[in-house]
């Protein structure tokens, strides 16, 4: 439900303590001279009465109801990475089943589309623990053509393992250690030891053996246990989603429900020192560490405004980022999708980054320190757009075109993807297709230049390089560049515009 700042007022105003009169009990009182000076103050949320320089009880009941509003609307925006943690956590028990330490695999349309910024060219494979409930994990990482991050519950990377790992593919064994936890005495020399700054910890990954049998058999050997447990090293289940029914999506959740969310993810994790204050303005609007979740009707009337101009915040750091040096080129509207100045570390200099990990954890989920990479050939590079040419948004119900020159600087392969503006998942359409890539059979200009539409009918003749889009959503497009090189990092190469066409 949306609230205007007038609703919300409204609401709240029976809901104040007992000892605080209502703003409208005392919006009847005439001032009393007697009582001395008396200043009316008008300000953005309205007009402030003070006497003799005291606030009034109606302005004071005013002040505390925004006071608390914004503190919430702030929160909002500081709890993105770990809200969706938490919802990646509740999606691999809703939709698979897993439990602590299960390993779940993502693939196929129908799957990866509950995911925020995901792809269809490789399978995801997933794997949540909670050290707290465990203690120190074991895991036993595969050798062979993977690429993953273990990620804290601030979505802060821990390792990078696979071909872009320590490891560079050759596997590992790995001891993971929450916060407080002290390191088990019989490590292995062969091990490594890794301390997490929280007690959720995901292990989030790609299958890149392009062998289907080789690649099951490689996540057949991969295992995470307690060390408690060590002597008998349990296997671990390999989960997929099940095939019927709705499957619960990963991104944040809207009203009330992203709060629970948010609770539920603090409930067994420390408060770092950077986050003191958040968890202190989160007390009167009743989440607390230790404590239940039982907002009262104030606290539920400023929580579900601020998860509206919160969300609302988000999008527009999302889609229209303000950081500097974000535009690929200036003569085009693709943008980076990572921030030039992002460390996925979070904590930079005498600062913490704020903006950067809304605007970022907002669309996509998963960290890793491989994505942010300056070696030509190496890893994957990312441009988002989230307009035309014109700086409209896209719209479902138009045609578009996209042209990609030849011969891209990607020295594996390209895709474009489509994503649904409200959800951040790919776009859905009863053709199951949200992607174009350089590893598909597509129409080529005699140049070698490719023309990509996007629409909700097919073009004649050209439904190889079509995307479908739904009337009445917008989209935006991410174009992954795999194995980039040095035409992308020197910017010489130009993509273009996505344009609207005619008819």
């Amino acid at each position: 439900m949306r609230f205007s700042r007038r609703d919300v007022m409204g609401l709240v105003a029976p809901f104040c303590a007992a000892a605080m009169p209502t703003p409208a009990a005392f919006a009847q009182r005439p001032h009393d001279p007697r009582h001395g000076e008396f200043q009316m103050v008008q300000t953005r949320i309205g007009r402030l009465g003070f006497e003799l320089g005291m606030p009034t009880h109606d302005t004071v009941a005013k002040l505390y109801d925004e006071m608390d509003f914004q503190r919430a609307v702030q929160c909002y925006l500081w709890a993105t990475p770990i809200v969706g943690m938490q919802g990646v956590r509740e999606a691999l028990a809703d939709n698979a089943g897993a439990v602590a330490g299960d390993l779940v695999v993502v693939e196929g349309y129908r799957d990866v589309s509950v995911m925020l910024g995901s792809n269809l060219t490789t399978p995801y494979f997933f794997v949540a623990l909670d050290l707290a409930a465990s203690g120190p994990v074991v895991m036993e990482y595969p050798a062979g053509a993977t690429g993953s991050s273990l990620i804290d519950w601030w979505d802060r990377p821990i390792a990078d393992l696979g071909l872009a790992g320590a490891d560079k593919g050759e596997g590992a064994t790995l001891i993971i250690v929450g916060p407080g936890q002290e390191v088990p005495r019989d490590v292995p020399a062969t091990s490594r030891v890794l301390t997490s700054r929280t007690f959720g910890v995901l292990l989030f990954g790609r299958v890149l053996e392009p062998d289907g049998q080789k690649a099951r058999a490689m996540l057949g050997e991969l295992r995470a246990y307690p060390h408690s447990r060590r002597a008998e090293a349990p296997r671990t289940r390999l989960l997929r989603f099940r095939k019927d029914g709705a499957l619960t999506g990963m991104g944040h959740p809207r009203g009330m429900a992203y709060w629970r969310r948010l609770a539920n993810a603090l409930r067994s994790e420390v408060v770092e020192d950077r986050d003191r204050f958040f968890a202190a303005m989160l007390k009167p609007l009743g989440i607390e560490k230790g404590q239940a979740f039982a907002p009262t009707h104030r606290q539920q009337a400023l929580l579900d405004e601020a998860a509206v101009v919160g969300e609302a915040m988000a999008r527009a750091s999302a889609f229209d980022k303000r950081f500097p040096r974000m535009r690929y080129r200036d003569d085009a509207q693709w943008e980076f999708l990572i921030p030039p100045d992002m460390d996925f570390a979070q904590d930079v200099g005498d600062s913490t980054l704020f903006e950067e990990r809304t605007a970022f954890f907002y669309e996509v989920m998963g960290a890793s320190q491989a994505v942010l990479t300056t070696t030509p050939g190496v890893g994957s590079a990312y441009l988002s757009a989230y307009h035309d040419r014109d700086g409209h948004a896209l719209d479902g119900g138009r045609r578009y075109r996209l042209h990609v020159p030849a011969n891209p600087p990607a020295k594996l392969f390209w895709s474009v993807t489509l994503y649904d503006a409200q959800t951040r998942c790919l776009v859905q359409n009863p053709r199951q297709i949200a992607d174009r890539s350089s590893r598909q059979d597509l129409l080529k200009n005699p140049n070698g230049s490719v023309e990509i539409v996007f629409g909700p009918t097919p073009p004649a003749g050209r439904e190889k390089n079509w995307v479908p889009t739904e009337p009445g959503k917008a989209w935006f497009a991410y174009f992954r560049l795999f194995g980039p090189l040095e035409g992308y990092f020197d910017r010489s190469w130009r993509l273009g515009d996505i344009e609207m066409m005619a008819g």
